[in-house]
């Protein structure tokens, strides 16, 4: 797994300048703060000029500030209690209206996704699924929910579909051990990171299967594990994760890989309809009525 912030500032501290050392000591001390800030905000509070907080970041090995802003943040998110989290959002909200704040933050991280997202990994992954014997999900917590509306309509259209959401080995273990090398392991996992996931991946890629993640960062300790690796933007809004940006990558994939296997999804549809006709049909015929009665 890549270095996490704090590891990279210690380890850089003694060759940081004055102001890189300002910069440094700032963000340990206040990174709830720093963590929202743009540059230039954090150049003011510190005391040094734009530039050189962003020179900061590059020395410490992140592709401008905006990638270092995303560290922090994701360093915050694991540390900060529920309670301490409100606090933060509700200076960073203030006078605002929360709707708009709220949703202009999605509408970055979807853009942030999009610029960030390999499409090469992303349709290798549709590739992988659509040619799998046997497609696995796994997905604890708020990430959960994602895993389950993925699984609902794999289920419908493909039916080979198995939903793990357990922190237990052993349960993993005996759902995953007839797994082989035409399956595929979709991991789902963001801050706060589980190693239940990362559990679930590396168990798939050692029994030959796929392995895909869908995470948030390369930093994440799902994205050294994965075949294909999709980065989709969450963050923090008060005590609610936003999955806004993965359920949208979810979407996606569904969309593509129903593309990718049209003729049997149509066929699945084409039946899932004649039954909820012949439903119809029961139910008008009154028979339901009469066995309630009984």
């Amino acid at each position: 797994m890549a270095e996490n912030l704090v590891s990279k500032i210690e380890k850089q501290l003694p060759s940081f300048s004055k102001g890189q050392k300002l910069i440094a000591t700032y963000i340990s001390d206040h990174c709830d703060e720093a963590a929202f800030m743009t540059a230039s905000k954090l150049g003011n509070a510190v005391g040094v000029s734009e530039s050189t907080v962003v020179r900061f970041a590059t020395e410490l090995g992140y592709d401008g500030y905006p990638k270092l802003q995303h560290a922090m943040q994701e360093m915050i998110r694991e540390k900060l209690t529920s309670v301490q989290r409100i606090d933060v959002t509700a200076k960073r909200i203030g006078k605002k209206d929360i709707l708009e704040f709220i949703l202009q933050e999605e509408i970055d991280r979807i853009n942030s996704t999009i610029e960030e997202t390999s499409k090469e990994d992303f349709y290798n992954a549709v590739d992988a699924i659509s040619k799998a014997r046997k497609i696995y999900i796994f997905a604890v917590r708020s990430s959960e929910a994602l895993a389950n509306f993925l699984g609902y309509y794999y289920s419908m259209i493909f039916g080979n579909v198995t939903v793990i959401n357990t922190y237990s080995e052993t349960e993993i273990s005996e759902k995953l051990m007839r797994m082989c090398k035409d399956d595929v392991m979709i991991g789902i996992s963001f801050p706060r990171y589980s190693k239940a996931a990362v559990f679930a991946v590396q168990t798939a890629r050692k029994r030959g299967a796929k392995a895909i993640a869908l995470t948030d960062s390369l930093i994440s300790p799902l994205a050294d594990s994965a075949d294909y690796l999709l980065l989709a933007r969450s963050g923090m809004a008060s005590v609610v994760d936003s999955l806004v940006a993965p359920l949208g990558m979810i979407n996606a994939l569904i969309v593509a890989t129903v593309l990718n296997r049209r003729e049997e999804a149509e066929k699945t549809f084409n039946t899932l309809e004649e039954i909820w006709s012949q439903y119809k049909v029961y139910k008008k015929s009154g028979e339901d009525d009469a066995l309630d009665k009984k």
